[in-house]
């Protein structure tokens, strides 16, 4: 199980693909965060009200966690058995780990509506740093295979410098139609008549 070499700053600070999508599970809905770890993202999901399901194999640092609404479970995820969790979760978030046997159920565990929010390591992190395994590095679009039964709200895959240089890979999808997207999304397109007009009053060089 790789959990170390965190993408985030500090191992208490909580990923920002994380955080900017975690608007699209149901309010107060029951979230698993798999391969939990240190407890960062537990932390964060707490603070938004959610339910909480944590698992890892080793949860010395997941106990004082445990209260109200915040079940810490250990379980080795790599041991071969069938899928050794609950269905029906309203959000899944995994960071920084990767256990191909378990992508497929990762989706079918989820609750119709459901979200899965994955951020992990890629090829072409060798080139970088740790984790150069490639039992732990994505391929190009795994994610996208993995989770073609949800639908995706948003994908990336590539080389970031921030917090420290990594090649990643990340998705949000959900079990479900589109709907709408987390705040701040935004964009700049425009109506089809002010791009129209845009076009026509840009100068000419």
């Amino acid at each position: 199980m790789l959990k170390n070499c965190a993408m985030s700053g500090s191992a208490i600070s909580p990923s920002a693909w994380v955080e900017r999508f975690l608007p699209l599970i149901k309010s107060g809905g029951l979230v698993l965060d798999l391969a939990a770890g240190t407890g960062r993202h537990v932390r964060l999901l707490r603070s938004r009200g959610f339910a909480v399901c944590a698992v890892d194999r080793d949860i010395a640092r997941l106990r004082p966690l445990a209260g109200p609404k915040c079940e810490i479970t250990e379980i080795d995820l790599e041991a071969g058995a069938p899928w050794p969790l609950a269905q029906g979760y309203d959000g899944i978030v995994v960071t920084n780990y990767l256990h191909r046997p378990l992508l497929a159920e990762i989706g079918r565990a989820l609750a119709p509506g459901g979200v899965v929010i994955y951020e992990t390591f890629a090829q072409g992190n060798e080139r970088i740093g740790r984790p150069s395994n490639p039992n732990f590095l994505l391929r190009p679009g795994e994610l996208l295979a993995a989770f073609a039964i949800l639908t995706v709200v948003a994908f990336e895959q590539g080389e970031v410098s921030m917090p420290r240089p990594a090649v990643i890979q990340r998705i949000a999808a959900v079990f479900g139609a589109l709907g709408r997207l987390p705040p701040g999304s935004g964009w700049d397109g425009g109506t089809p008549e002010e791009q129209s007009k845009d076009c026509r009053t840009q100068p000419k060089s």
